[in-house]
C-alpha cells in the first residue's frame, strides 16, 4: 500500500511541476511585446490578424495611417503601426515611453497631435481655475516605475505644458489605506 502511495504521491508531483511548468512557458509566452513582433515591411493584414482590428485610425499630414492598438483601461502600452502607401507597416512601435513624450511642443502641439501621437487618453480632467484641460496616459519607465504622463490643454486645444507624476494605482502607500 505504501508503495502506491508513494508513487501516486510522485506523479502528483511530477504532474504538479508539469502544470506549474506549463503554466511559466504560457506567461513567459504573453511577455512578447506585441510591438517587437513585427518590422517595417510587415503587411497591414498581417498586423491585424495577430492584433485583431485596430482601436483607433488616425490619418497623418503625410497621408500615412497610423493604427494603433492600446491596453486601455489601466494598461500602460499602446501598440502603433504607421502604414504607407503600398499597405505595409513602416514601423510598429509602443508609442507611451517617456522619449516619445517628450517629443511634445508646449505651445505647439495641439490635441489632434497628442491624439495622432499617443491614441485616446486614459483620464481626462478639467481644471476650471487654471482653465485647463487635462489628458493622462499610463506607462511604465525604465520598465520599473509605473507614471501618469498628463498633456495640459488650453481652451483652444493648444498645448500648454506636460507633467510626470507616479501612477497612484500603482502606489503601495495609499493601498494601505
Amino acid at each position: 500500500m505504501q508503495a502506491i502511495t508513494r508513487s501516486s504521491s510522485g506523479a502528483l508531483r511530477r504532474s504538479r511541476y508539469g502544470a506549474v511548468a506549463a503554466l511559466c512557458a504560457l506567461i513567459l509566452g504573453g511577455c512578447a511585446n506585441p510591438w517587437q513582433e513585427f518590422q517595417a515591411g510587415t503587411p497591414e493584414s498581417t498586423l491585424v490578424a495577430h492584433l485583431g482590428p485596430p482601436k483607433e485610425v488616425y490619418v497623418l499630414a503625410n497621408g500615412n495611417r497610423r493604427l494603433m492598438w492600446p491596453t486601455r483601461p489601466l494598461g500602460e502600452t499602446t501598440t502603433a503601426a504607421d502604414i504607407g502607401p503600398n499597405g505595409n507597416a513602416l514601423d510598429v512601435v509602443q508609442v507611451l515611453t517617456e522619449a516619445n513624450f517628450a517629443q511634445a511642443q508646449p505651445q505647439v502641439w495641439t490635441k489632434k497631435d497628442v491624439l495622432e501621437h499617443f491614441g485616446k487618453p486614459e483620464e481626462t480632467a478639467y481644471f476650471p481655475l487654471m482653465k485647463r484641460q487635462v489628458w493622462s496616459y499610463r506607462y511604465v519607465e525604465s520598465n520599473v516605475w509605473y507614471m501618469l504622463y498628463h498633456f495640459y490643454f488650453d481652451d483652444q486645444g493648444v498645448l500648454q505644458l506636460t507633467q510626470k507624476t507616479p501612477d497612484p494605482l500603482h502606489d503601495e502607500e495609499r493601498a494601505r489605506f
